[in-house]
């Protein structure tokens, strides 16, 4: 339903009086239509009649996502442009802060909404034309989810913990945050290529950019802090469909030899077989699980559906032993804090990821990737033409639409402990998800 405008729009009041006068006359019920009517008005949480309630203003305020990259020539112009916006709302004062007594969500009445309101106007969420009322109605309930998708939350309107720490942050530690990104973007607005890939650490996503524009973006699992995915500029030379996965000598002497002493099945269980430095298979039962060394042996799980990367594995040149891949543990796609490996990068439907690496290698189509899959065989492709992956640490970016993006400082690179506190402290790692990069259970 549209705004009020000008002195001469009925109210609503008046509109739906005269509405309901006009329908009792044609039904003769008067009576019986006031009665509704009145319930109506004096409901104690209704807000006011100014107040709008539409559905569409709720749903089209969250889209912020554009298909322009974070990197690339223009992402310095289009930061300095919301560097220029952001001094100006530090030099007229900032935004107050908003401290509501009760949980705020659309419907309510209080008398935070007014700062609230005022704390989005400011940052352009809200449309200064939707009033100073106490009410949360649907253009309140937009802006939150608009303010909510600019900062990597989940746009369900509701003034959370996290979305109410992140509002609060000041406009001058966002404006600082602006412009130490600022470097950042600027060392990374060269020819970063025709097709490339970036790794974004702190927004957890991935985008696979062509001619300048988003083809494709992907979330991500990315490294806690004390085992950090590392910001490198590489080169993806293979795709390995059904990969194995091998664990590293830590998993090996703090989990899976203390697993083998309780429970000789595991490595079976998990398809997990030891091999020798001459490629033999060790039978798991002629191992001595309770010698004061692990094993001198590889711990090499099989293709599969619990494999460690599940369907693939995407191999970039670096000396960190790090690479993109499948996971079976879906879920952590689901959350909020996508902060878990050990440094290797999981990647969200990740056969669209691959199927736009590979288009330019002969013979894989979609269909072709899907095929091998299903056979459970393991099978490396090398990219007919290497594809650059760009893995940085971006905090604060802006599209041309002067949309600005603000993400948890995850690593504490920024130099203000303020923009660590939002979603990323007291991260405990999960059961089942140790070193690199994920253990069978």
């Amino acid at each position: 339903m549209s705004k009020k405008i000008g002195t001469e729009a009925i109210s609503r009041r008046s509109l739906l009086r005269s509405a309901v006068s006009a329908g009792a006359a044609a039904l003769a019920a008067p009576a019986l239509a006031q009665s509704a009517l009145d319930d109506l008005i004096n409901a104690p949480r209704r807000g006011t009649w100014d107040d709008q309630f539409d559905a569409k203003v709720s749903r089209s305020a969250v889209s912020v996502v554009s298909n322009n990259p974070v990197l690339g020539p223009s992402g310095p112009a289009n930061i300095q442009q919301a560097i220029m916006d952001y001094q100006m709302i530090v030099s007229n004062g900032g935004w107050p802060q908003v401290n509501p007594a009760q949980t705020l969500r659309i419907g309510a009445v209080d008398p935070a909404v007014q700062q609230l309101r005022q704390r989005l106007a400011i940052s352009g969420d809200l449309d200064r034309s939707a009033g100073m009322s106490s009410a949360f109605d649907s253009y309140v309930d937009g802006a939150v989810k608009r303010f909510q998708a600019r900062h990597g939350l989940p746009a369900d309107g509701v003034m959370g913990e996290y979305t109410l720490k992140a509002m609060n942050i000041p406009a001058d530690t966002r404006l600082r945050q602006l412009e130490t990104n600022l470097v950042r973007l600027q060392s990374m607005s060269g020819d970063l290529g025709p097709r490339y890939v970036m790794v974004n650490i702190p927004a957890a996503y991935i985008e696979a950019v062509e001619n300048d524009r988003v083809a494709l973006r992907n979330s991500a699992v990315v490294g806690r802090i004390d085992r950090p995915t590392h910001a490198i500029n590489s080169k993806i030379y293979e795709v390995i469909l059904n990969p194995y996965w091998t664990a590293p000598r830590s998993i090996v002497e703090k989990d899976i030899v203390p697993l083998m002493r309780k429970d000789p099945t595991y490595l079976t269980r998990n398809n997990i077989r030891l091999i020798d430095g001459r490629g033999q298979e060790v039978a798991p039962e002629t191992v001595d699980w309770f010698a004061p060394k692990a094993p001198n042996l590889m711990f090499r799980q099989d293709p599969g559906k619990i494999n460690a990367m599940a369907s693939t594995k995407i191999n970039f040149h670096n000396p960190n032993n790090e690479y993109m891949h499948d996971t079976p543990q879906q879920g952590l796609f689901n959350k909020l804090m996508r902060f878990e490996s050990s440094g290797c990068i999981r990647v969200q439907n990740v056969r669209d990821l691959i199927t736009w690496l590979l288009r330019d290698t002969p013979g894989w189509s979609r269909q072709e990737i899907e095929r091998v899959i299903s056979t459970r065989q393991n099978n490396p492709i090398k990219l007919a033409q290497e594809v650059p992956v760009y893995i940085v640490y971006v905090t604060a970016w802006s599209a041309k639409d002067r949309v600005v993006q603000f993400r948890d400082d995850i690593y504490q690179r920024d130099g203000n402990q303020e923009l660590a506190l939002q979603t990323t402290t007291g991260i405990e790692q999960p059961a089942g998800s140790v070193e690199e990069d994920f253990l069978p259970q």
